[in-house]
């Protein structure tokens, strides 16, 4: 099955089991995986080769004397074979077995064996097995950093749990093959390099050794000749015996993994002083930093192409990238997945036997912000975005589908830089972090075509892409009238976009009511037209509609298949608008949203509710409307996902959470240090509006889109304006 004349396209899902103190964090429960049908058909939909996928000993013994329910992993390795994927079998990721074993009495390599062997009995046919991820990071963070049981933070505990794993990966095996000869070890390990100042550099030299030493002791490598002989036993205090045990029962990986991240490469520098405490460690004779690479203005060679080069030279055994993620914008993830495509392949033809790249975590991961050491934690999105409820492809997706069948994909996001390769990155020098100047340049590739450059919606997805580093262009109505259609023609045909993003709109609600044919021209006819040409050519097209299309009759909150009633003039132009534009182009993408509130413009109710407040001016807000306020940041980086995605239909996008507008003023006083008195609460019959509004006009998604909550919002929209509202009393 292992190609050796063309790249293959391997999958992995994150299995990860880890204990911390007597907890035990696995990945698959909190993904859902153990209770969702149809994932493995989704995952061979992408037309991958091998998968990564976890049988692992915790879940299935976590005690001595467990009969063990193989029924959910039998199904998808059989439903995997069916598929003519090649299932990789896991047995410990990161883990340190069940409680009734430990790494420093020889329970743990016989518990592994004795697993692997029962695994080999009830899939004789399975081939290929990955008995130890990463035993070097696993033994670091379980013996040396103390973030995983036995929370050890010493070297010889260190070295103790990494001789514990490579002899149960050897073991593993043997028991293994003793039921299938032909049974295939596909190790894995991060491929990391330490790069220092002159200072460190006997610590650097430390650590870019002992990258290698679980490959070394596997293949029996170890002896006296090696750079670590000597200091494993004089200095750690580990035994000769030990060490003989991997000469005497060699164990040599049929593929070497490595699993490599932005944060493999880590540079050592002495000057604390550049960089923040977070960063600050120590060996114990030295204080240093230890921060990685991308951040530095780092002056060697280095990248995944060196660092594989480098492996494939030391071990001159067949190797993969067993891991390839990014947690990032979906642009940025599919920055880096081709980027580390092209390596792999430019390593191929440089006679380097690199066999796959790996598609990580196929569902995301879960709480590797915090190295998981707690429960749950932030979700990361995989190829499939589990953020709905269920999975969801994202362009990860696509780009995957693609490179499996060896052909060329093509997104124009992806001819500008990631953020790793962009000299705007923020870089730690001598003084204080610094962004670095940025080259004027103006990509080749085609644009996203914006329109609303005089609207808060408009700049903000400009201000966006900037900083995600899109190609775009702006244009304002004086550039081009969306009402007249061969005007719009005109402009797609010189500017050749690959999707449209239609912020521009006639938004004033109260206004609209005496100039119904100015919103209707701006809000329906103009997004109808925009809606016909880009079906014409076609281009994807994004229009926002309004929390205004509903009537307030409805107690709970409004979804995306709700029935629209609205009750104003400018509620009918959005109705109409979503209705022309799905009746002429099912592909487009509608956002309904609401309320915005910005830190980039002074004209929402929050700039202005917190202007007032501070020169100490009342401020009336309605206490029985109830609506959900959208943060303009966080609704650009979603809309901006779900494009890339090539979703279509109707998406509700607000910050999740149900407040009156009386009591979103009272928070901002509160979030402010204002007088909270200032603020004029009454119901909405007292405030004299012209256009009817819904009381209640909150928005939720059916499709499972959950933005940050309200009150998170809030407290970065104060960081964004700190600068010009400094208070003591700011929540942050």
């Amino acid at each position: 099955m292992l190609a050796e004349n063309q790249i293959e396209i391997w999958g992995g899902i994150e299995g990860t089991i880890n204990r911390v103190g007597d907890a035990y964090h696995d990945q698959s429960e909190y993904s859902g995986h153990y209770e969702r049908e149809g994932d493995v058909d989704l995952i061979a939909s992408l037309g991958i080769k091998m998968l990564r996928y976890p049988v692992l000993w915790e879940k299935h013994q976590p005690q001595k004397d467990t009969i063990i329910d193989w029924t959910f992993v039998e199904k998808n390795l059989k439903r995997l074979k069916e598929l003519h994927v090649e299932p990789i079998a896991g047995l410990v990721h990161h883990g340190s077995g069940p409680a009734f074993v430990n790494f420093f009495d020889g329970s743990f390599e016989e518990g592994v064996a004795d697993y692997a062997r029962l695994v080999a009995e009830k899939f004789p046919w399975l081939e290929y097995y990955t008995p130890i991820n990463e035993p070097l990071t696993t033994a670091r963070f379980c013996g040396l950093y103390g973030h995983w049981y036995p929370h050890a933070k010493d070297d010889l505990s260190f070295y103790k749990i990494l001789l514990s794993e490579c002899k149960a990966t050897v073991m593993a095996m043997n028991a293994i093959r003793e039921i299938n000869p032909n049974a295939k070890l596909i190790q894995t390990e991060d491929l990391g390099k330490a790069y220092s100042t002159p200072v460190l550099q006997y610590q650097a030299e430390l650590e870019n050794h002992r990258r290698w030493i679980s490959y070394d002791l596997l293949c029996g490598r170890v002896n006296k000749d090696h750079p670590f002989w000597s200091y494993l036993i004089e200095t750690v205090g580990i035994t000769q015996n030990e060490l003989n045990y991997f000469i005497d029962n060699n164990c040599v990986p049929d593929v070497c993994g490595f699993n490599y991240y932005l944060t493999s490469e880590r540079y050592l520098d002495h000057d604390l002083s550049k960089y923040p405490e977070e960063f600050h460690g120590g060996n114990g004779k030295h204080k240093y930093a230890d921060i990685h690479t991308v951040l530095v203005p780092l002056k060697e060679e280095s990248g995944p192409y060196v660092l594989l080069r480098e492996a494939y030279e030391h071990l001159q055994l067949p190797i993969a990238v067993t891991e390839c993620h990014l947690h990032s914008t979906r642009e940025e993830q599919m920055r880096w997945f081709n980027e580390m495509w092209e390596t792999v392949n430019e390593l191929k033809a440089d006679g380097v036997d690199i066999r796959a790249l790996t598609a990580w975590a196929i569902f995301g991961l879960y709480g590797w912000n915090k190295l998981v050491t707690e429960p749950w934690g932030t979700y990361e999105p995989g190829v499939f975005n589990l953020s709905t409820g269920c999975p969801r492809p994202t362009a990860l997706a696509r780009l995957i589908q693609v490179l499996t069948k060896h052909k060329v994909y093509y997104h124009p996001v992806l001819e500008t830089e990631g953020w790793w390769k962009r000299d705007t990155r923020p870089l730690f020098t001598a003084a204080n972090v610094v962004s670095m100047k940025s080259r004027k340049h103006v990509p080749k590739c085609q644009p996203l075509l914006i329109l609303g450059k005089s609207g808060t919606l408009g700049n903000a997805f400009s201000r966006i892409c900037l900083e995600r580093n899109i190609h775009h262009i702006i244009l304002s109505k004086a550039d081009v009238d969306i009402i007249d259609s061969e005007t719009v023609e005109q402009v797609i045909q010189e500017l050749n976009p690959w999707a449209i993003i239609n912020a521009a709109g006639y938004v004033k609600i109260d206004e609209a009511e005496k100039a119904h044919q100015t919103c209707f021209d701006a809000n329906k006819t103009g997004a109808a037209v925009l809606a016909e040409v880009c079906q014409k050519y076609p281009i994807k097209l994004v229009s926002f509609s309004s929390d205004q299309v509903f009537d307030g009759a409805k107690n709970d909150p409004y979804v995306e298949s709700d029935e629209v009633n609205p009750l104003n003039v400018y509620g009918q132009s959005k109705a109409q608008a979503e209705e022309s534009i799905l009746k002429t182009n099912p592909k487009a993408l509608i956002i309904r949203t609401s309320s915005f509130f910005s830190p980039w413009d002074n004209f929402n109710f929050a700039t202005t509710t917190l202007a007032d407040l501070k020169e100490g001016r009342r401020v009336a807000a309605a206490n029985d409307v109830y609506i959900s306020p959208t943060y303009v940041p966080d609704l650009v980086h979603e809309t901006l996902d779900l494009l890339l995605d090539n979703e279509h239909g109707i998406f509700h996008l607000t910050n999740h959470g149900k407040i009156t507008w009386a009591d979103f003023a009272l928070k901002i006083a509160e979030m402010a240090g204002c007088d909270v008195a200032l603020v004029n609460a009454k119901p909405l019959s007292q405030m004299r509006l012209k256009a009817k509004r819904p009381y209640n006009s909150v928005l939720q998604s059916e499709k499972g889109i959950k933005l940050p909550t309200v009150e998170n919002a809030l407290q970065r929209y104060f960081e964004a304006v700190a600068n010009v509202y400094q208070s003591g009393a700011i929540a942050v």
